[in-house]
């Protein structure tokens, strides 16, 4: 969250001064020292001041956070924190045919990263600075349930039990335990181990780094692209729960991107919600690289269509919740 920084200011007596913030009014009441005049026989000397001392009392007020199950939608700063590791002018952008969490229609296993499409040889860079805890062929069962999965992997540790994932590189060029920062180049892009196409296989890990389920979804930690205007786009989360407040299982989507609402849609997004074995966070499906604009989200449950309007930010996470009953 961002913090506001309160300035200094001087203080006459009887003045009250208001500072308003996002969400945060400060008040500031001054104190004002007694200042009556005690009559003497002798003036004061040259040397001595009398002064009028002011103590303010700042008193902080903010309101609650913003709940999602409460209200239509609400805006957060996220926590994009993540350098993309692909960089323009190759393609820095997500293929939307295997989202995360998503099976690709039935036909691959369900993914638990992100594929950046992209020529073999492709520079690939670490997403953040970190220390490189595994570098080479995955031979062995260890980030995943079969061998030779990932083929050439890279994977290094972040702080706060934050781990990223690299694989089906064609070209190491980091060892392990090795320091790395954000933006070093770790390989290079290409189509070893069980890779359909050259790409890179990006994963983000928090926890236990082995354990397969430890993933989250990239698109709420990478900082969002940028449109061919340079203008960042935005992400959407999206959660269909019920009364007990648990995620239901498919959920369908369909998002309408309305640049002027009176009018019809601009583009149509049919968006595939996760593998039912892959509702491990708060959501049931996430919509990034999206223009900053007006969205109408349609979902579908039991034969029942609900509907919402909600308005996505550049640079900001959007989060939505349908509470079914």
């Amino acid at each position: 969250m961002t913090r506001n920084l309160i300035k200094r200011f001087l203080v006459s007596p009887l003045l009250l001064i208001l500072v308003s913030c996002a969400n945060t009014p400060v008040i500031i009441t001054p104190t004002v020292a007694n200042t009556a005049v005690i009559a003497t026989s002798t003036a004061p000397s040259p040397t001595e001041t009398t002064i009028s001392s002011v103590t303010p009392t700042i008193t902080l007020t903010s309101e609650p956070p913003c709940d999602p199950s409460l209200v239509d939608y609400c805006i957060s700063d996220g926590h994009f924190i993540l350098r993309r590791p692909i960089q323009p002018p190759a393609n820095d952008l997500i293929d939307p045919t295997y989202g995360y969490g998503s099976t690709a229609s039935g036909t691959r296993e369900p993914h638990h990263g992100v594929e950046f499409p992209n020529p073999t040889g492709t520079p690939v860079y670490a997403a953040a600075e970190g220390t490189v805890v595994f570098a080479g062929p995955d031979k062995e069962v260890i980030y995943a349930p079969w061998g030779n999965f990932y083929g050439n992997l890279v994977v290094i540790e972040h702080s706060d039990d934050l781990f990223t994932l690299y694989a089906h590189l064609s070209r190491i060029d980091v060892v392990v335990e090795q320091k790395v920062l954000a933006g070093d180049k770790i390989g290079e892009v290409g189509r070893t181990g069980g890779a359909v196409g050259s790409h890179l296989h990006f994963e983000v890990r928090r926890g236990e780094v082995e354990d397969y389920f430890a993933t989250q979804n990239p698109e709420f930690w990478l900082i969002p692209a940028k449109d061919s205007d340079g203008n960042p786009f935005g992400t959407l989360m999206i959660s269909v729960r019920d009364g007990g407040n648990t995620l239901i299982e498919n959920a369908n989507f369909t998002i309408g991107y309305y640049s002027e609402p009176s009018q019809g849609p601009n583009k149509i997004y049919y968006v595939t919600p996760y593998s039912p074995d892959m509702l491990l966070g708060e959501e049931n499906a996430a919509l990034g690289e999206l223009p900053a604009g007006q969205y109408r989200i349609a979902v579908e449950m039991n034969g029942q269509i609900l509907e919402r309007w909600v308005a996505v930010e550049s640079s900001k996470l959007t989060q939505v919740v349908f509470v079914v009953k």
